[in-house]
């Protein structure tokens, strides 16, 4: 099982814009934004890790993306802190792969376990590769389906939810859902077509 490190560090970040003047956060700021990070940081860990975050990077972006929030905290309404974070996370990722990208690496994500209570060792295996599976198949979709996918089968946010958030219309994220079905439903077939050759060699 791996451990997800919640980050106690980002209570104590710099809250405000590096040109607004300088001001304490209040003991009610302090307090939501620990809300936020004990709510939704494993949410926030697994829809960068399945955005195609390298390993390495997770920490670094998953803290990022709080950051973000604390010193837009005043701005976030009330009740809309998972779409504040799903959206700066998105933004985040994108720009993680582009500086990747640059560096002329190729992203080996080993995946991100979910937390499990005590399961059995084949129950770990078969998490394990579907896990493998689902992150291959993840990784070969353009990033406009994947980033479509994930929040609507992985994460379960509504079509209209997710135009929001991507600032897309809704026919517009309801058609990239649909090529992201198809392209996830073709790999899936393909990888169990080869699988299933390899089984009979």
């Amino acid at each position: 099982m791996t451990s997800i490190p919640l980050p106690t560090m980002l209570l104590a970040v710099d809250w405000r814009d590096e040109d607004a003047a300088p001001a304490a956060p209040t003991a009610a700021e302090r307090a939501r934004l620990a809300a936020m990070v004990a709510e939704h940081f494993e949410l926030i860990w697994r829809t960068l890790a399945r955005l195609r975050v390298p390993s390495a990077d997770l920490a670094d972006c998953a803290q990022q993306v709080f950051v973000v929030a604390s010193r837009r905290l005043s701005a976030i309404a009330i009740g809309s802190e998972r779409s504040f974070l799903l959206g700066t996370a998105i933004r985040v990722a994108r720009d993680a792969r582009r500086t990747l990208e640059r560096r002329r690496e190729v992203p080996e994500d080993e995946g991100v376990e979910p937390l499990s209570l005590d399961p059995s060792p084949d129950e770990l295996a078969d998490q394990k590769r579907l896990r493998a599976l689902l992150d291959e198949v993840l990784a070969a979709m353009p990033d406009e389906l994947r980033e479509v996918f994930v929040l609507f089968e992985l994460e379960e946010m509504t079509t209209p939810e997710i135009a929001t958030l991507l600032e897309i219309p809704t026919g517009t994220a309801a058609s990239r859902l649909r090529r992201a079905r198809e392209e996830f439903d073709r790999r899936v077939a393909r990888l169990n077509a080869a699988s299933s050759r390899g089984a009979k060699r």
